[in-house]
């Protein structure tokens, strides 16, 4: 049975691992979690991505078995020519405008409703 202490070493070879790949090919292997939340291309998009040779992949041994790692910088360059994620990206910027646009009118709601208040 694995104590904690094995599995912390089990889990720190396999982080020196992924730090070693970085530094040989100068260029960030992450795994499929990491490379979803750095970019936002959905896991699924990620794996049809590898699998139709779109990124370059690789499979290593984990700390809960194999693990596939994508290159980040691919992943932004695929993403960029995606038409559909930058649309998503355009409307999540769009959002993030109409939303600082709302809390400036809130604001200025809030400041003509305590002048009132004061009459």
């Amino acid at each position: 049975m694995e104590t904690p202490s094995d599995w912390e070493d089990r889990l720190a070879r396999w982080q020196n691992e992924l730090e070693l790949f970085e530094r040989l090919d100068e260029t960030p292997w992450v795994t499929l979690a990491k490379a979803e939340a750095e970019t936002g291309v959905s896991r699924s998009a990620l794996r049809s991505w590898y699998r139709n040779g779109e990124i370059r992949s690789r499979l290593v041994d984990g700390p809960n078995g194999p693990q596939r790692l994508v290159q980040l910088d691919a992943v932004i360059e695929r993403a960029a020519a995606s038409p559909r994620i930058q649309r998503r990206a355009e409307r999540e910027v769009s959002l993030e405008a109409q939303v600082t646009l709302l809390r400036h009118r809130v604001d200025q709601l809030e400041l003509r409703l305590a002048a009132l208040e004061r009459r």
